[in-house]
């Protein structure tokens, strides 16, 4: 059975996934939803691995579900589930989209903390148009990124938007022409990377907490993260002018 992902590593501890079903658009199957939440599972337990980065082979970054190869009622990971791990992974994650972007590849998107995107590429919420209004889940996922009077539209319509129309409603960070992806990528991974690992995780969960709305929970003033090692580290780095010890320019 050919994989539907490629995970890829490099020497800066930089994990990629790649969506690799390009002569479907990168649609989506079960087979893609399992691979997709395992590689996420083991990749957010590898400390050899301190950024990921999205991708999607060939002209889109994903056109949604494989309507003809989901399969019906059969066992295995739910988009849900896929996305919430995705969601809540643990360290920096960036997508990168070219063409099409649509429906749960949108979700997928916009569960990164970055996206960024080509200027040709373009964007929807198509499930009104084959009779499926989209599940909490992604209605969720897209009204965080683009609004509720956003979402009323495009989910309502089921009509494309740009990357610069994307760009003015806060769903991509950034838009810019092709040539520009991977010189774009490799400035952002950098800065990521010279964030401490450890205290990048804790931000991530103590965004997700502030946003769900819940109090602040009390063990939080006992933590001490202003007295942990990193924070040692990064302290006598900046007094010693040198690096620390957890970035390694490339």
């Amino acid at each position: 059975m050919t994989e539907t992902i490629r995970v890829e590593q490099n020497q800066r501890a930089v994990a990629t996934i790649v969506l690799n079903r390009p002569d479907r658009g990168n649609s989506f199957n079960q087979q893609m939803l399992d691979e997709l939440y395992g590689a996420l599972k083991g990749l957010s337990l590898n400390d050899s691995v301190r950024v990921l980065v999205l991708r999607g082979e060939g002209k889109h970054f994903c056109t949604g579900a494989d309507i003809g190869g989901r399969g019906e009622g059969g066992a295995g990971i739910t988009l849900g589930q896929m996305l919430e791990a995705l969601d809540t992974f643990s360290k920096p994650t960036i997508c990168v989209v070219q063409g099409g972007c649509i429906g749960g590849g949108l979700a997928m998107a916009v569960c990164c903390d970055v996206l960024m995107a080509e200027e040709s590429a373009f964007f929807s919420v198509p499930e009104l148009r084959v009779g499926i209004a989209p599940s909490r889940e992604l209605s969720t996922y897209f009204m965080r990124a683009m609004g509720a009077r956003d979402f009323r539209r495009y989910g309502l319509s089921g009509e494309r938007f740009t990357a610069a129309k994307a760009l003015h409603m806060g769903v991509a960070h950034e838009a810019y022409p092709a040539g520009d992806t991977d010189s774009r990528v490799a400035r952002l991974i950098d800065s990521f990377l010279q964030g401490a690992p450890k205290a990048a995780a804790e931000l991530k969960r103590r965004i997700a907490h502030i946003a769900s709305g819940a109090p602040a929970p009390k063990e939080e003033e006992k933590r001490g993260l202003d007295r942990s090692e990193e924070a040692k580290e990064g302290v006598a780095a900046f007094k010693e002018k040198r690096q620390p010890v957890w970035y390694q320019p490339g």
